[in-house]
Order: C-alpha cells, then sequence, then structure tokens
C-alpha cells in the first residue's frame, strides 16, 4: 500500500493484490529467494516471446478490463499480440506538450518523485541510499550532476508506455548497463538496490534551455524491455524517444545544479515520501530561478 498525489494535491491510496504479494515477498529472506529465479534476463526473454505470440492476445480484454483502461484515449487498431497492445500509441489530442520554453516536462506518464543529489553525489529513494556513481557506473559522469536533482518516474502497467524528450537537444550515444530484472514497484525498495541492478540504458541531452541532462529508462520485473528508437544526433521537444514492452517500468532524469527548479507540489510530496501523478509533456519544473 502506497500513497499517490495528483497535481491538486489530492491523495490516493494504491494497493493491488500484486503490491501485497511482492510486498510480502520482498520483505522476507525467503521470498527474495523465490523470486531470484523471476528476475534473471532470461526469464524476461522467454516472457517476452509469450507476448510477442499471437496467443497472447487472449489476454488483451481482460487487462482492459481489470485496469480500466479507456481505449478512446488510444489510436484504432487490430493488435497482432499483446506487446501490441501494451506498446499501443495514444491519440495525439490526449497528450499536450508543454511549448514554454522556461518549462521543464515530463518525458512520460507516470508516478514522480525528485531527490537532491548531495555533494557527496549520493542520493535516497524511499530509505535505500544510491550514488550518482553505482546509478551510471562512471564516476566522471556522475560528477557533473553533484548538487543536481533526480526524478524517478515510475510508470506502472496501466500507464501509457511510450516516452519523449523532453527539450530541443544534442544527443549523445545510447549507453547500455546489463542487469536483472527486479520489481519497481516501493515494496522492493528497502530490500533490493533496484536501480543499481536492474538493467537500464541512457543518454546524455544537451539542451537548449536546461543544460545537460541524462535520460535513463530501467526495465523491470518480467520483461520490461526498453525499445529506444534509432540513435539521432538532434531531436526536439515532445519527440517519441521510445517504449517498454509489457512489465511496470521506470524513467529516470539528472539535472545539473542551478539549471532546473522542480514544481513547489512535487517537492513538497516527494519530501514526505508521496510520489506525483504525472502526465507525458505536462510541466513538472522550469528553468531555475525563474518561479
Amino acid at each position: 500500500m502506497y500513497i499517490v498525489a495528483d497535481r491538486n494535491g489530492n491523495l490516493q491510496t494504491e494497493a493491488s493484490l500484486l503490491d501485497q504479494v511482492l510486498d510480502k515477498m520482498y520483505r522476507h529472506a525467503a521470498g527474495r529467494m523465490l523470486l531470484k529465479p523471476l528476475v534473471v534476463p532470461a526469464v524476461s526473454k522467454f516472457c517476452g516471446k509469450c507476448l510477442d505470440s499471437g496467443i497472447s492476445r487472449i489476454w488483451i480484454r481482460g487487462f482492459i478490463r481489470r485496469h480500466s483502461i479507456d481505449l478512446a484515449e488510444y489510436e484504432e487498431t487490430c493488435y497482432a499480440c499483446f506487446n501490441d497492445f501494451f506498446k499501443r500509441k495514444i491519440c495525439p489530442n490526449r497528450r499536450v506538450v508543454c511549448m514554454d520554453p522556461q518549462a521543464f516536462t515530463s518525458p512520460c506518464d507516470g508516478r514522480l518523485c525528485v531527490y537532491k543529489i548531495d555533494d557527496s553525489c549520493k542520493f535516497s529513494v524511499k530509505g535505500t541510499a544510491y550514488t550518482v556513481q553505482s546509478l551510471l557506473r562512471n564516476a566522471k559522469l556522475a560528477g557533473r550532476f553533484t548538487g543536481g536533482y533526480v526524478w524517478v518516474f515510475r510508470l506502472c502497467v496501466e500507464d501509457y508506455h511510450r516516452y519523449i524528450y523532453t527539450d530541443q537537444a544534442r544527443v549523445s550515444k545510447f549507453v547500455h548497463i546489463p542487469g536483472v530484472f527486479h520489481t519497481v514497484k516501493p515494496a522492493a525498495y528497502q530490500n533490493i538496490p533496484v536501480y543499481k541492478e536492474n538493467t537500464r540504458e541512457y543518454c546524455l541531452l544537451r539542451t537548449a534551455h536546461f543544460g545537460t541532462i541524462l535520460q535513463m529508462e530501467v526495465g523491470a520485473l518480467l520483461v520490461g524491455k526498453i525499445e529506444n528508437h534509432p540513435h539521432t544526433e538532434s531531436v526536439c521537444r515532445g519527440q517519441e524517444k521510445g517504449n517498454f514492452a509489457y512489465g511496470g517500468s521506470t524513467i529516470i532524469l539528472l539535472s545539473q545544479k542551478g539549471k532546473v527548479c522542480p514544481a513547489g507540489d512535487i517537492l513538497r510530496h516527494s519530501a514526505a515520501g508521496i510520489e506525483t501523478r504525472v502526465r507525458l509533456g505536462e510541466q513538472v519544473g522550469k528553468v531555475f530561478g525563474k518561479f
């Protein structure tokens, strides 16, 4: 069970049966032992093949009903398999990207928390300590974000699983870090250093308005496959970067000191350990000093 806020400050408790089961398993050593076979890449690849098969279409209707998904929001099409449905495209008018040059926008739908990076290049997520170096496996690069912010956007299975670039930018090469596939639900945070162990991929964005931003996609339990579009050197704000295949997933942004200031409601909720529900393209911060 965990608390999520909307942008108006209304709080809601979220606790599915799966959340409860995972919470119990991650809290106990025996449960974590049982989960070990499920987080290895081979299992995720097998699940991915199953969800890419035509027979997987039989699960689509139940998934829509169970998660109350409004298909009117999405482009009408026939789905060849469950993953085709999971990667469905939203209608253009259902997500509007804020084009104010000073507005820092969300790259995806999800639940957002922001964390300050201290002078030792450390931050804490739900009681688990991280260093930016362990996240990136690159000490020199990590040092560029000392004093900035970590933006953690957690996507649930019912969320829209395509994501965008947050600003006009020059893009570095994509760096892939192999790993396992723990759940990204809060149940795992206090017992597993998820963002040091999970498979992830990142690139640097030399943006027009926010300095250098690092954007990272993190895979999760049972597939959570990262499918980035082919690399291009120059991108526009709102341009689609890629999508996840089935599974809850996470996008992490790193912003530099003195470049981006998170919105006040998101800072307050994050300080209280509460995630804020956001949508792709909406404003979640602004150029530092412009509020």
